[in-house]
Protein backbone atom coordinates (compact mmCIF):
# COMPACT_ATOMS: atom_id res chain seq x y z
CA UNK A 1 0.00 0.00 0.00
CA UNK A 2 1.33 3.27 -0.73
CA UNK A 3 2.49 5.54 2.25
CA UNK A 4 0.83 9.34 2.37
CA UNK A 5 3.87 11.09 1.75
CA UNK A 6 4.38 12.98 5.25
CA UNK A 7 6.65 16.58 4.62
CA UNK A 8 5.25 19.24 2.62
CA UNK A 9 7.56 18.94 -0.67
CA UNK A 10 6.59 15.36 -1.00
CA UNK A 11 3.22 15.88 -0.75
CA UNK A 12 3.29 18.58 -3.21
CA UNK A 13 5.30 16.55 -5.59
CA UNK A 14 2.82 13.21 -5.02
CA UNK A 15 -0.06 16.06 -6.10
CA UNK A 16 1.94 17.28 -9.01
CA UNK A 17 2.55 13.27 -10.05
CA UNK A 18 -1.70 12.75 -9.62
CA UNK A 19 -2.71 16.10 -11.39
CA UNK A 20 -0.64 15.31 -14.32
CA UNK A 21 -1.69 11.07 -13.88
CA UNK A 22 -5.57 12.13 -14.08
CA UNK A 23 -5.12 15.08 -16.64
CA UNK A 24 -3.25 12.17 -18.60
CA UNK A 25 -5.73 9.41 -18.73
CA UNK A 26 -9.16 11.94 -18.70
CA UNK A 27 -7.52 13.02 -22.01
CA UNK A 28 -6.80 9.32 -23.21
CA UNK A 29 -10.60 8.17 -22.41
CA UNK A 30 -11.49 11.45 -24.15
CA UNK A 31 -9.52 11.56 -27.64
CA UNK A 32 -7.92 8.48 -27.44
CA UNK A 33 -4.22 7.80 -26.61
CA UNK A 34 -3.10 8.14 -29.98
CA UNK A 35 -4.51 11.34 -30.17
CA UNK A 36 -2.95 13.14 -27.24
CA UNK A 37 0.10 14.70 -27.16
CA UNK A 38 2.68 14.84 -23.97
CA UNK A 39 2.04 18.70 -24.41
CA UNK A 40 -1.28 18.73 -24.09
CA UNK A 41 -1.25 16.52 -20.98
CA UNK A 42 1.49 19.18 -19.49
CA UNK A 43 -1.26 21.85 -20.64
CA UNK A 44 -3.96 20.42 -18.90
CA UNK A 45 -2.04 19.21 -16.12
CA UNK A 46 -0.42 22.89 -15.84
CA UNK A 47 3.21 21.67 -15.63
CA UNK A 48 5.34 22.06 -17.90
CA UNK A 49 6.64 19.18 -20.27
CA UNK A 50 9.71 19.07 -18.42
CA UNK A 51 8.01 18.79 -15.00
CA UNK A 52 6.09 15.73 -16.63
CA UNK A 53 9.04 13.49 -17.34
CA UNK A 54 10.81 14.27 -14.04
CA UNK A 55 7.41 12.02 -12.75
CA UNK A 56 6.65 9.96 -15.97
CA UNK A 57 9.12 8.09 -17.71
CA UNK A 58 6.98 8.50 -21.06
CA UNK A 59 3.69 8.36 -22.59
CA UNK A 60 2.63 4.70 -21.57
CA UNK A 61 3.43 5.46 -18.01
CA UNK A 62 1.02 7.97 -17.65
CA UNK A 63 -1.75 5.17 -17.93
CA UNK A 64 0.07 3.07 -15.47
CA UNK A 65 0.80 5.72 -12.81
CA UNK A 66 0.01 3.45 -9.87
CA UNK A 67 2.70 0.96 -10.57
CA UNK A 68 5.86 2.15 -8.97
CA UNK A 69 5.63 0.35 -5.83
CA UNK A 70 4.27 -2.98 -7.05
CA UNK A 71 7.62 -4.33 -6.98
CA UNK A 72 8.18 -3.98 -3.43
CA UNK A 73 4.71 -4.86 -2.53
CA UNK A 74 4.83 -8.13 -4.32
CA UNK A 75 8.05 -9.01 -2.24
CA UNK A 76 7.13 -7.90 0.80
CA UNK A 77 3.69 -10.29 0.51
CA UNK A 78 6.26 -12.89 0.14
CA UNK A 79 8.61 -12.05 2.60
CA UNK A 80 6.15 -10.07 5.10
CA UNK A 81 3.62 -12.94 5.70
CA UNK A 82 1.75 -14.18 8.55
CA UNK A 83 3.26 -17.25 10.62
CA UNK A 84 2.46 -20.79 8.83
CA UNK A 85 0.99 -18.64 5.45
CA UNK A 86 2.25 -20.09 2.73
CA UNK A 87 3.61 -18.14 -0.42
CA UNK A 88 1.15 -18.12 -2.98
CA UNK A 89 -1.67 -17.87 -0.22
CA UNK A 90 0.03 -14.48 0.72
CA UNK A 91 0.26 -13.75 -3.02
CA UNK A 92 -3.48 -14.70 -3.48
CA UNK A 93 -4.26 -12.50 -0.51
CA UNK A 94 -1.84 -9.59 -1.80
CA UNK A 95 -3.68 -10.07 -5.53
CA UNK A 96 -7.11 -9.86 -3.95
CA UNK A 97 -6.73 -6.48 -1.87
CA UNK A 98 -4.27 -4.30 -4.15
CA UNK A 99 -6.38 -5.32 -7.56
CA UNK A 100 -9.84 -5.55 -6.85
CA UNK A 101 -10.02 -2.33 -5.72
CA UNK A 102 -8.74 -1.08 -9.13
CA UNK A 103 -10.44 -3.28 -10.95
CA UNK A 104 -13.81 -1.92 -9.06
CA UNK A 105 -12.86 1.51 -9.96
CA UNK A 106 -15.92 3.59 -11.57
CA UNK A 107 -13.52 4.14 -14.79
CA UNK A 108 -12.67 0.63 -14.49
CA UNK A 109 -14.31 -0.69 -18.01
CA UNK A 110 -13.06 2.82 -19.63
CA UNK A 111 -9.69 2.30 -19.06
CA UNK A 112 -9.36 -1.86 -19.98
CA UNK A 113 -11.19 -0.67 -23.35
CA UNK A 114 -8.61 1.86 -23.46
CA UNK A 115 -5.78 -0.41 -22.95
CA UNK A 116 -6.85 -2.93 -25.17
CA UNK A 117 -7.22 -0.59 -28.35
CA UNK A 118 -4.19 0.70 -27.96
CA UNK A 119 -1.50 -2.22 -28.37
CA UNK A 120 1.53 0.24 -27.44
CA UNK A 121 -0.53 -0.15 -24.08
CA UNK A 122 -1.00 -3.80 -24.22
CA UNK A 123 2.24 -4.82 -24.38
CA UNK A 124 3.63 -2.02 -21.53
CA UNK A 125 1.30 -3.87 -19.41
CA UNK A 126 2.55 -7.07 -20.33
CA UNK A 127 6.15 -5.83 -19.45
CA UNK A 128 5.49 -3.75 -16.59
CA UNK A 129 4.56 -6.53 -14.29
CA UNK A 130 6.55 -9.17 -15.96
CA UNK A 131 10.08 -6.84 -15.66
CA UNK A 132 9.47 -8.25 -11.67
CA UNK A 133 10.56 -11.71 -12.28
CA UNK A 134 13.41 -11.89 -11.02
CA UNK A 135 12.91 -10.12 -7.93
CA UNK A 136 9.87 -11.62 -6.75
CA UNK A 137 11.06 -15.54 -7.97
CA UNK A 138 14.36 -14.12 -5.49
CA UNK A 139 12.45 -13.43 -2.93
CA UNK A 140 10.62 -16.62 -3.16
CA UNK A 141 13.76 -18.61 -3.55
CA UNK A 142 15.01 -17.43 -0.72
CA UNK A 143 11.84 -17.78 1.33
CA UNK A 144 12.29 -21.28 0.63
CA UNK A 145 15.89 -22.02 0.82
CA UNK A 146 15.95 -23.41 -2.71
CA UNK A 147 18.70 -21.41 -5.25
CA UNK A 148 18.66 -18.10 -6.41
CA UNK A 149 17.35 -19.12 -10.18
CA UNK A 150 15.02 -22.45 -9.11
CA UNK A 151 13.17 -23.17 -11.94
CA UNK A 152 9.72 -23.65 -9.60
CA UNK A 153 10.48 -20.23 -7.98
CA UNK A 154 10.79 -18.16 -11.42
CA UNK A 155 7.49 -20.21 -12.84
CA UNK A 156 5.69 -19.54 -9.90
CA UNK A 157 6.65 -16.03 -9.87
CA UNK A 158 5.95 -15.57 -13.90
CA UNK A 159 2.57 -17.26 -13.57
CA UNK A 160 1.36 -14.88 -10.91
CA UNK A 161 2.66 -11.50 -12.91
CA UNK A 162 0.31 -13.03 -15.50
CA UNK A 163 -2.84 -12.66 -13.31
CA UNK A 164 -3.61 -8.56 -14.50
CA UNK A 165 -3.18 -9.58 -17.66
CA UNK A 166 -5.51 -12.35 -17.61
CA UNK A 167 -7.68 -10.94 -15.51
CA UNK A 168 -8.80 -7.75 -17.14
CA UNK A 169 -11.75 -7.40 -18.96
CA UNK A 170 -13.27 -10.94 -16.76
CA UNK A 171 -16.61 -10.11 -15.04
CA UNK A 172 -15.67 -11.50 -11.90
CA UNK A 173 -12.15 -10.22 -11.24
CA UNK A 174 -12.25 -11.84 -7.82
CA UNK A 175 -13.49 -15.36 -9.18
CA UNK A 176 -10.83 -15.07 -11.73
CA UNK A 177 -7.81 -14.45 -9.44
CA UNK A 178 -9.46 -16.85 -7.09
CA UNK A 179 -9.17 -19.38 -10.14
CA UNK A 180 -5.65 -19.29 -10.62
CA UNK A 181 -4.55 -19.03 -7.78
CA UNK A 182 -6.50 -22.40 -6.93
CA UNK A 183 -5.15 -23.54 -10.00
CA UNK A 184 -1.30 -22.79 -8.84
CA UNK A 185 -1.91 -24.45 -5.41
CA UNK A 186 -3.50 -27.38 -6.07
CA UNK A 187 -2.31 -27.42 -10.19
CA UNK A 188 -4.69 -27.79 -13.31
CA UNK A 189 -7.33 -29.89 -13.27
CA UNK A 190 -8.95 -31.00 -16.88
CA UNK A 191 -12.49 -29.61 -17.35
CA UNK A 192 -14.96 -31.84 -18.09
CA UNK A 193 -15.70 -31.95 -21.51
CA UNK A 194 -19.07 -30.00 -22.97
CA UNK A 195 -21.53 -32.31 -24.29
Amino acid sequence: MTQTPVGRRERKKAATRQAIADAALRLFLEHGYDRVSLREIADAADVSTTTLFKHFSGKEALVFDQERDNEAQLIAAVRGRAGGQDIVGALREHFLGAYLPIARHPQAAEFVALVDATPALRSYAERMWTRHTDSLSAAIAEECGADHDDLGCVALARFVLEIPALVRGRPDPRAAIEAIFDILARGWVRPDPVR
